[in-house]
């Protein structure tokens, strides 16, 4: 979609350096060509050179009439997602992006419309169909090229199924409708955390904690006002790339420059985080964050060494001692690429149980609901192989002895960064006592422990 009203108000801000939006044909050829999509075999200074590394998903797009920035694009499930945010100011020079207030409501409404797509990815008609209701919703959603509603599954598909436009001026266009009952307030802080280790002098084990904040609020009136506070413990690590829902209604400048980017000091914000908005009807993610903190909450160790037609392996785990040591489930996963089905085993577990998949690739090493009071658990066995067929897993990357341990995991009421929703500290100025609930969550996402007795992926912090 294209708003000219969006286009004339960038070429105000910009005049004579402005740079006019190409056909949509010659746009998808330079995204594609910026995302390495097409042409990826051959060098481009611009594109390629080793100097100029991208730490998010916004681009600067090169087309015939200039640069375009920033184009903000991601790829998910084999769709590629794009939009093109106004920069209310000048371009010259560029603005940092977290004063760029467009990219967030850019990717809340992307991030609509993957959630509105994602569950039909596996049958292509569906999805086709969703895609061609695509531009009636986005009328709705994003009448004049400002993102109004962001949750697209929301809105309805036809022309004829559209709510009147509310008659109270006060109500906001993201509350598409208003409550009626009980006042209730359900807030959820999800935290997944991601790992490479490498249990390597030479080699440096990355981490990186990423937060969300999911708000339901069903509240009666129009324009009901809500203040949030998220806290940390003392010393605890503070929120950094903090990106806010466009429905909060102000916050400290301080909170939103807090960047992971840059090292931490004695004047970084570290909190009470307040959040003052009006929520939308449905359920939405209030804020999202990330955070710095000290240690992986699982240590890990893993050896496998070649001997023969076996291969020989040790798997050592230690939960940290600041974890909470209660699981909804914590479950170890060794797969065995490039190999037959696993003909012979032999091990020895110091807790849980070891199970074989069905195709026989794969160990799951189920450790439970608890680590040990020792807090350490160990795998050690031997494994051989039968012949390979097509069947089994193989991989470009893990070849040779270059393998891995991914780890599972979910610890209710438990955050990383000891992020905690006060509910005593829950504003809400509505008549009745509302019913408030908070909850919280630490969930692993793609945490390896490779094989230290061969080489593996380097995922190294950037230095700036």
């Amino acid at each position: 979609r294209r708003f000219p009203t969006v286009e004339i108000r960038a070429e105000t801000f910009n005049g004579s350096t402005h740079v006019p939006v190409p056909s949509d044909s010659a746009f998808l050829k330079a995204l594609l060509f910026e995302l390495r999509l097409i042409d990826d075999h051959i060098f481009v200074e611009h594109r390629d050179t080793c100097t100029r590394i991208n730490h998010s998903s916004v681009y600067s797009v090169r087309t015939e009439g200039g640069d375009l920035w920033p184009v903000l694009a991601f790829q998910k499930s084999g769709l590629i997602y794009a939009c093109l945010p106004l920069v209310e100011e000048t371009l010259e020079p560029r603005p940092p992006l977290l004063t760029v207030s467009g990219l967030s409501q850019g990717l809340a409404l992307l991030l609509g419309i993957v959630d509105y797509i994602s569950p039909s990815r596996k049958n292509e008609a569906e999805m086709n169909a969703k895609i061609g209701q695509l531009r009636n919703l986005l009328i709705q959603a994003c009448p004049l090229g400002t993102p109004l509603n962001t949750n697209i599954r929301s809105l309805n598909s036809s022309f004829d199924d559209i709510q009147e436009m509310p008659t109270d001026e006060n109500q906001p266009a993201w509350r598409s409708n208003t409550y009626k009952g009980k006042p209730q307030v359900n807030v959820c802080i999800t935290e997944k955390v991601k790992c490479m280790q490498y249990d390597k002098r030479d080699v440096v084990d990355t981490w990186q904690v990423y937060g969300a904040v999911n708000c339901k609020c069903d509240i009666e009136g129009s324009a009901p006002n809500v203040t949030l506070s998220l806290n940390l413990p003392t010393n605890g690590p503070p929120l950094q790339d903090i990106v806010v829902h466009h429905c909060v209604t102000s916050v400290d400048p301080a909170m939103l420059m807090s960047s992971s980017a840059e090292p931490l000091d004695d004047s970084v914000y570290n909190g009470p985080y307040k959040f003052p908005f009006i929520p939308p009807s449905d359920s939405f993610n209030l804020c999202y964050y990330t955070s710095q903190v000290p240690v992986p909450p699982i240590l890990g160790c893993y050896q496998l060494i070649e001997e023969g037609s076996q291969l020989k392996i040790t798997i050592n785990l230690k939960l940290h001692e600041s974890i909470k040591n209660s699981f909804e489930y914590c479950e170890a996963r060794i797969p065995f690429f490039n190999r037959g089905p696993i003909a012979q085993l032999e091990y020895k577990v110091s807790y849980g149980q070891l199970d074989l998949s069905r195709e026989k690739s794969l160990l799951v090493w189920v450790i439970g609901q608890k680590f040990p009071k020792s807090l350490e658990v160990s795998l050690t066995g031997t494994v051989s192989f039968g012949a390979a067929g097509k069947e089994h897993p193989t991989d470009y990357v893990c070849t040779g002895n270059t393998a891995y341990v991914k780890l599972y995991f979910r610890i209710p009421d438990f955050t990383l960064t000891g992020c905690y929703v006060d509910q005593h500290s829950i504003q809400i100025f509505v008549p009745g006592k509302p019913k408030i609930t908070a909850s919280r969550e630490l969930i692993s996402s793609d945490y390896y422990i490779w094989n230290s007795k061969a080489p593996a992926p380097m995922v190294y912090k950037t230095l700036f």
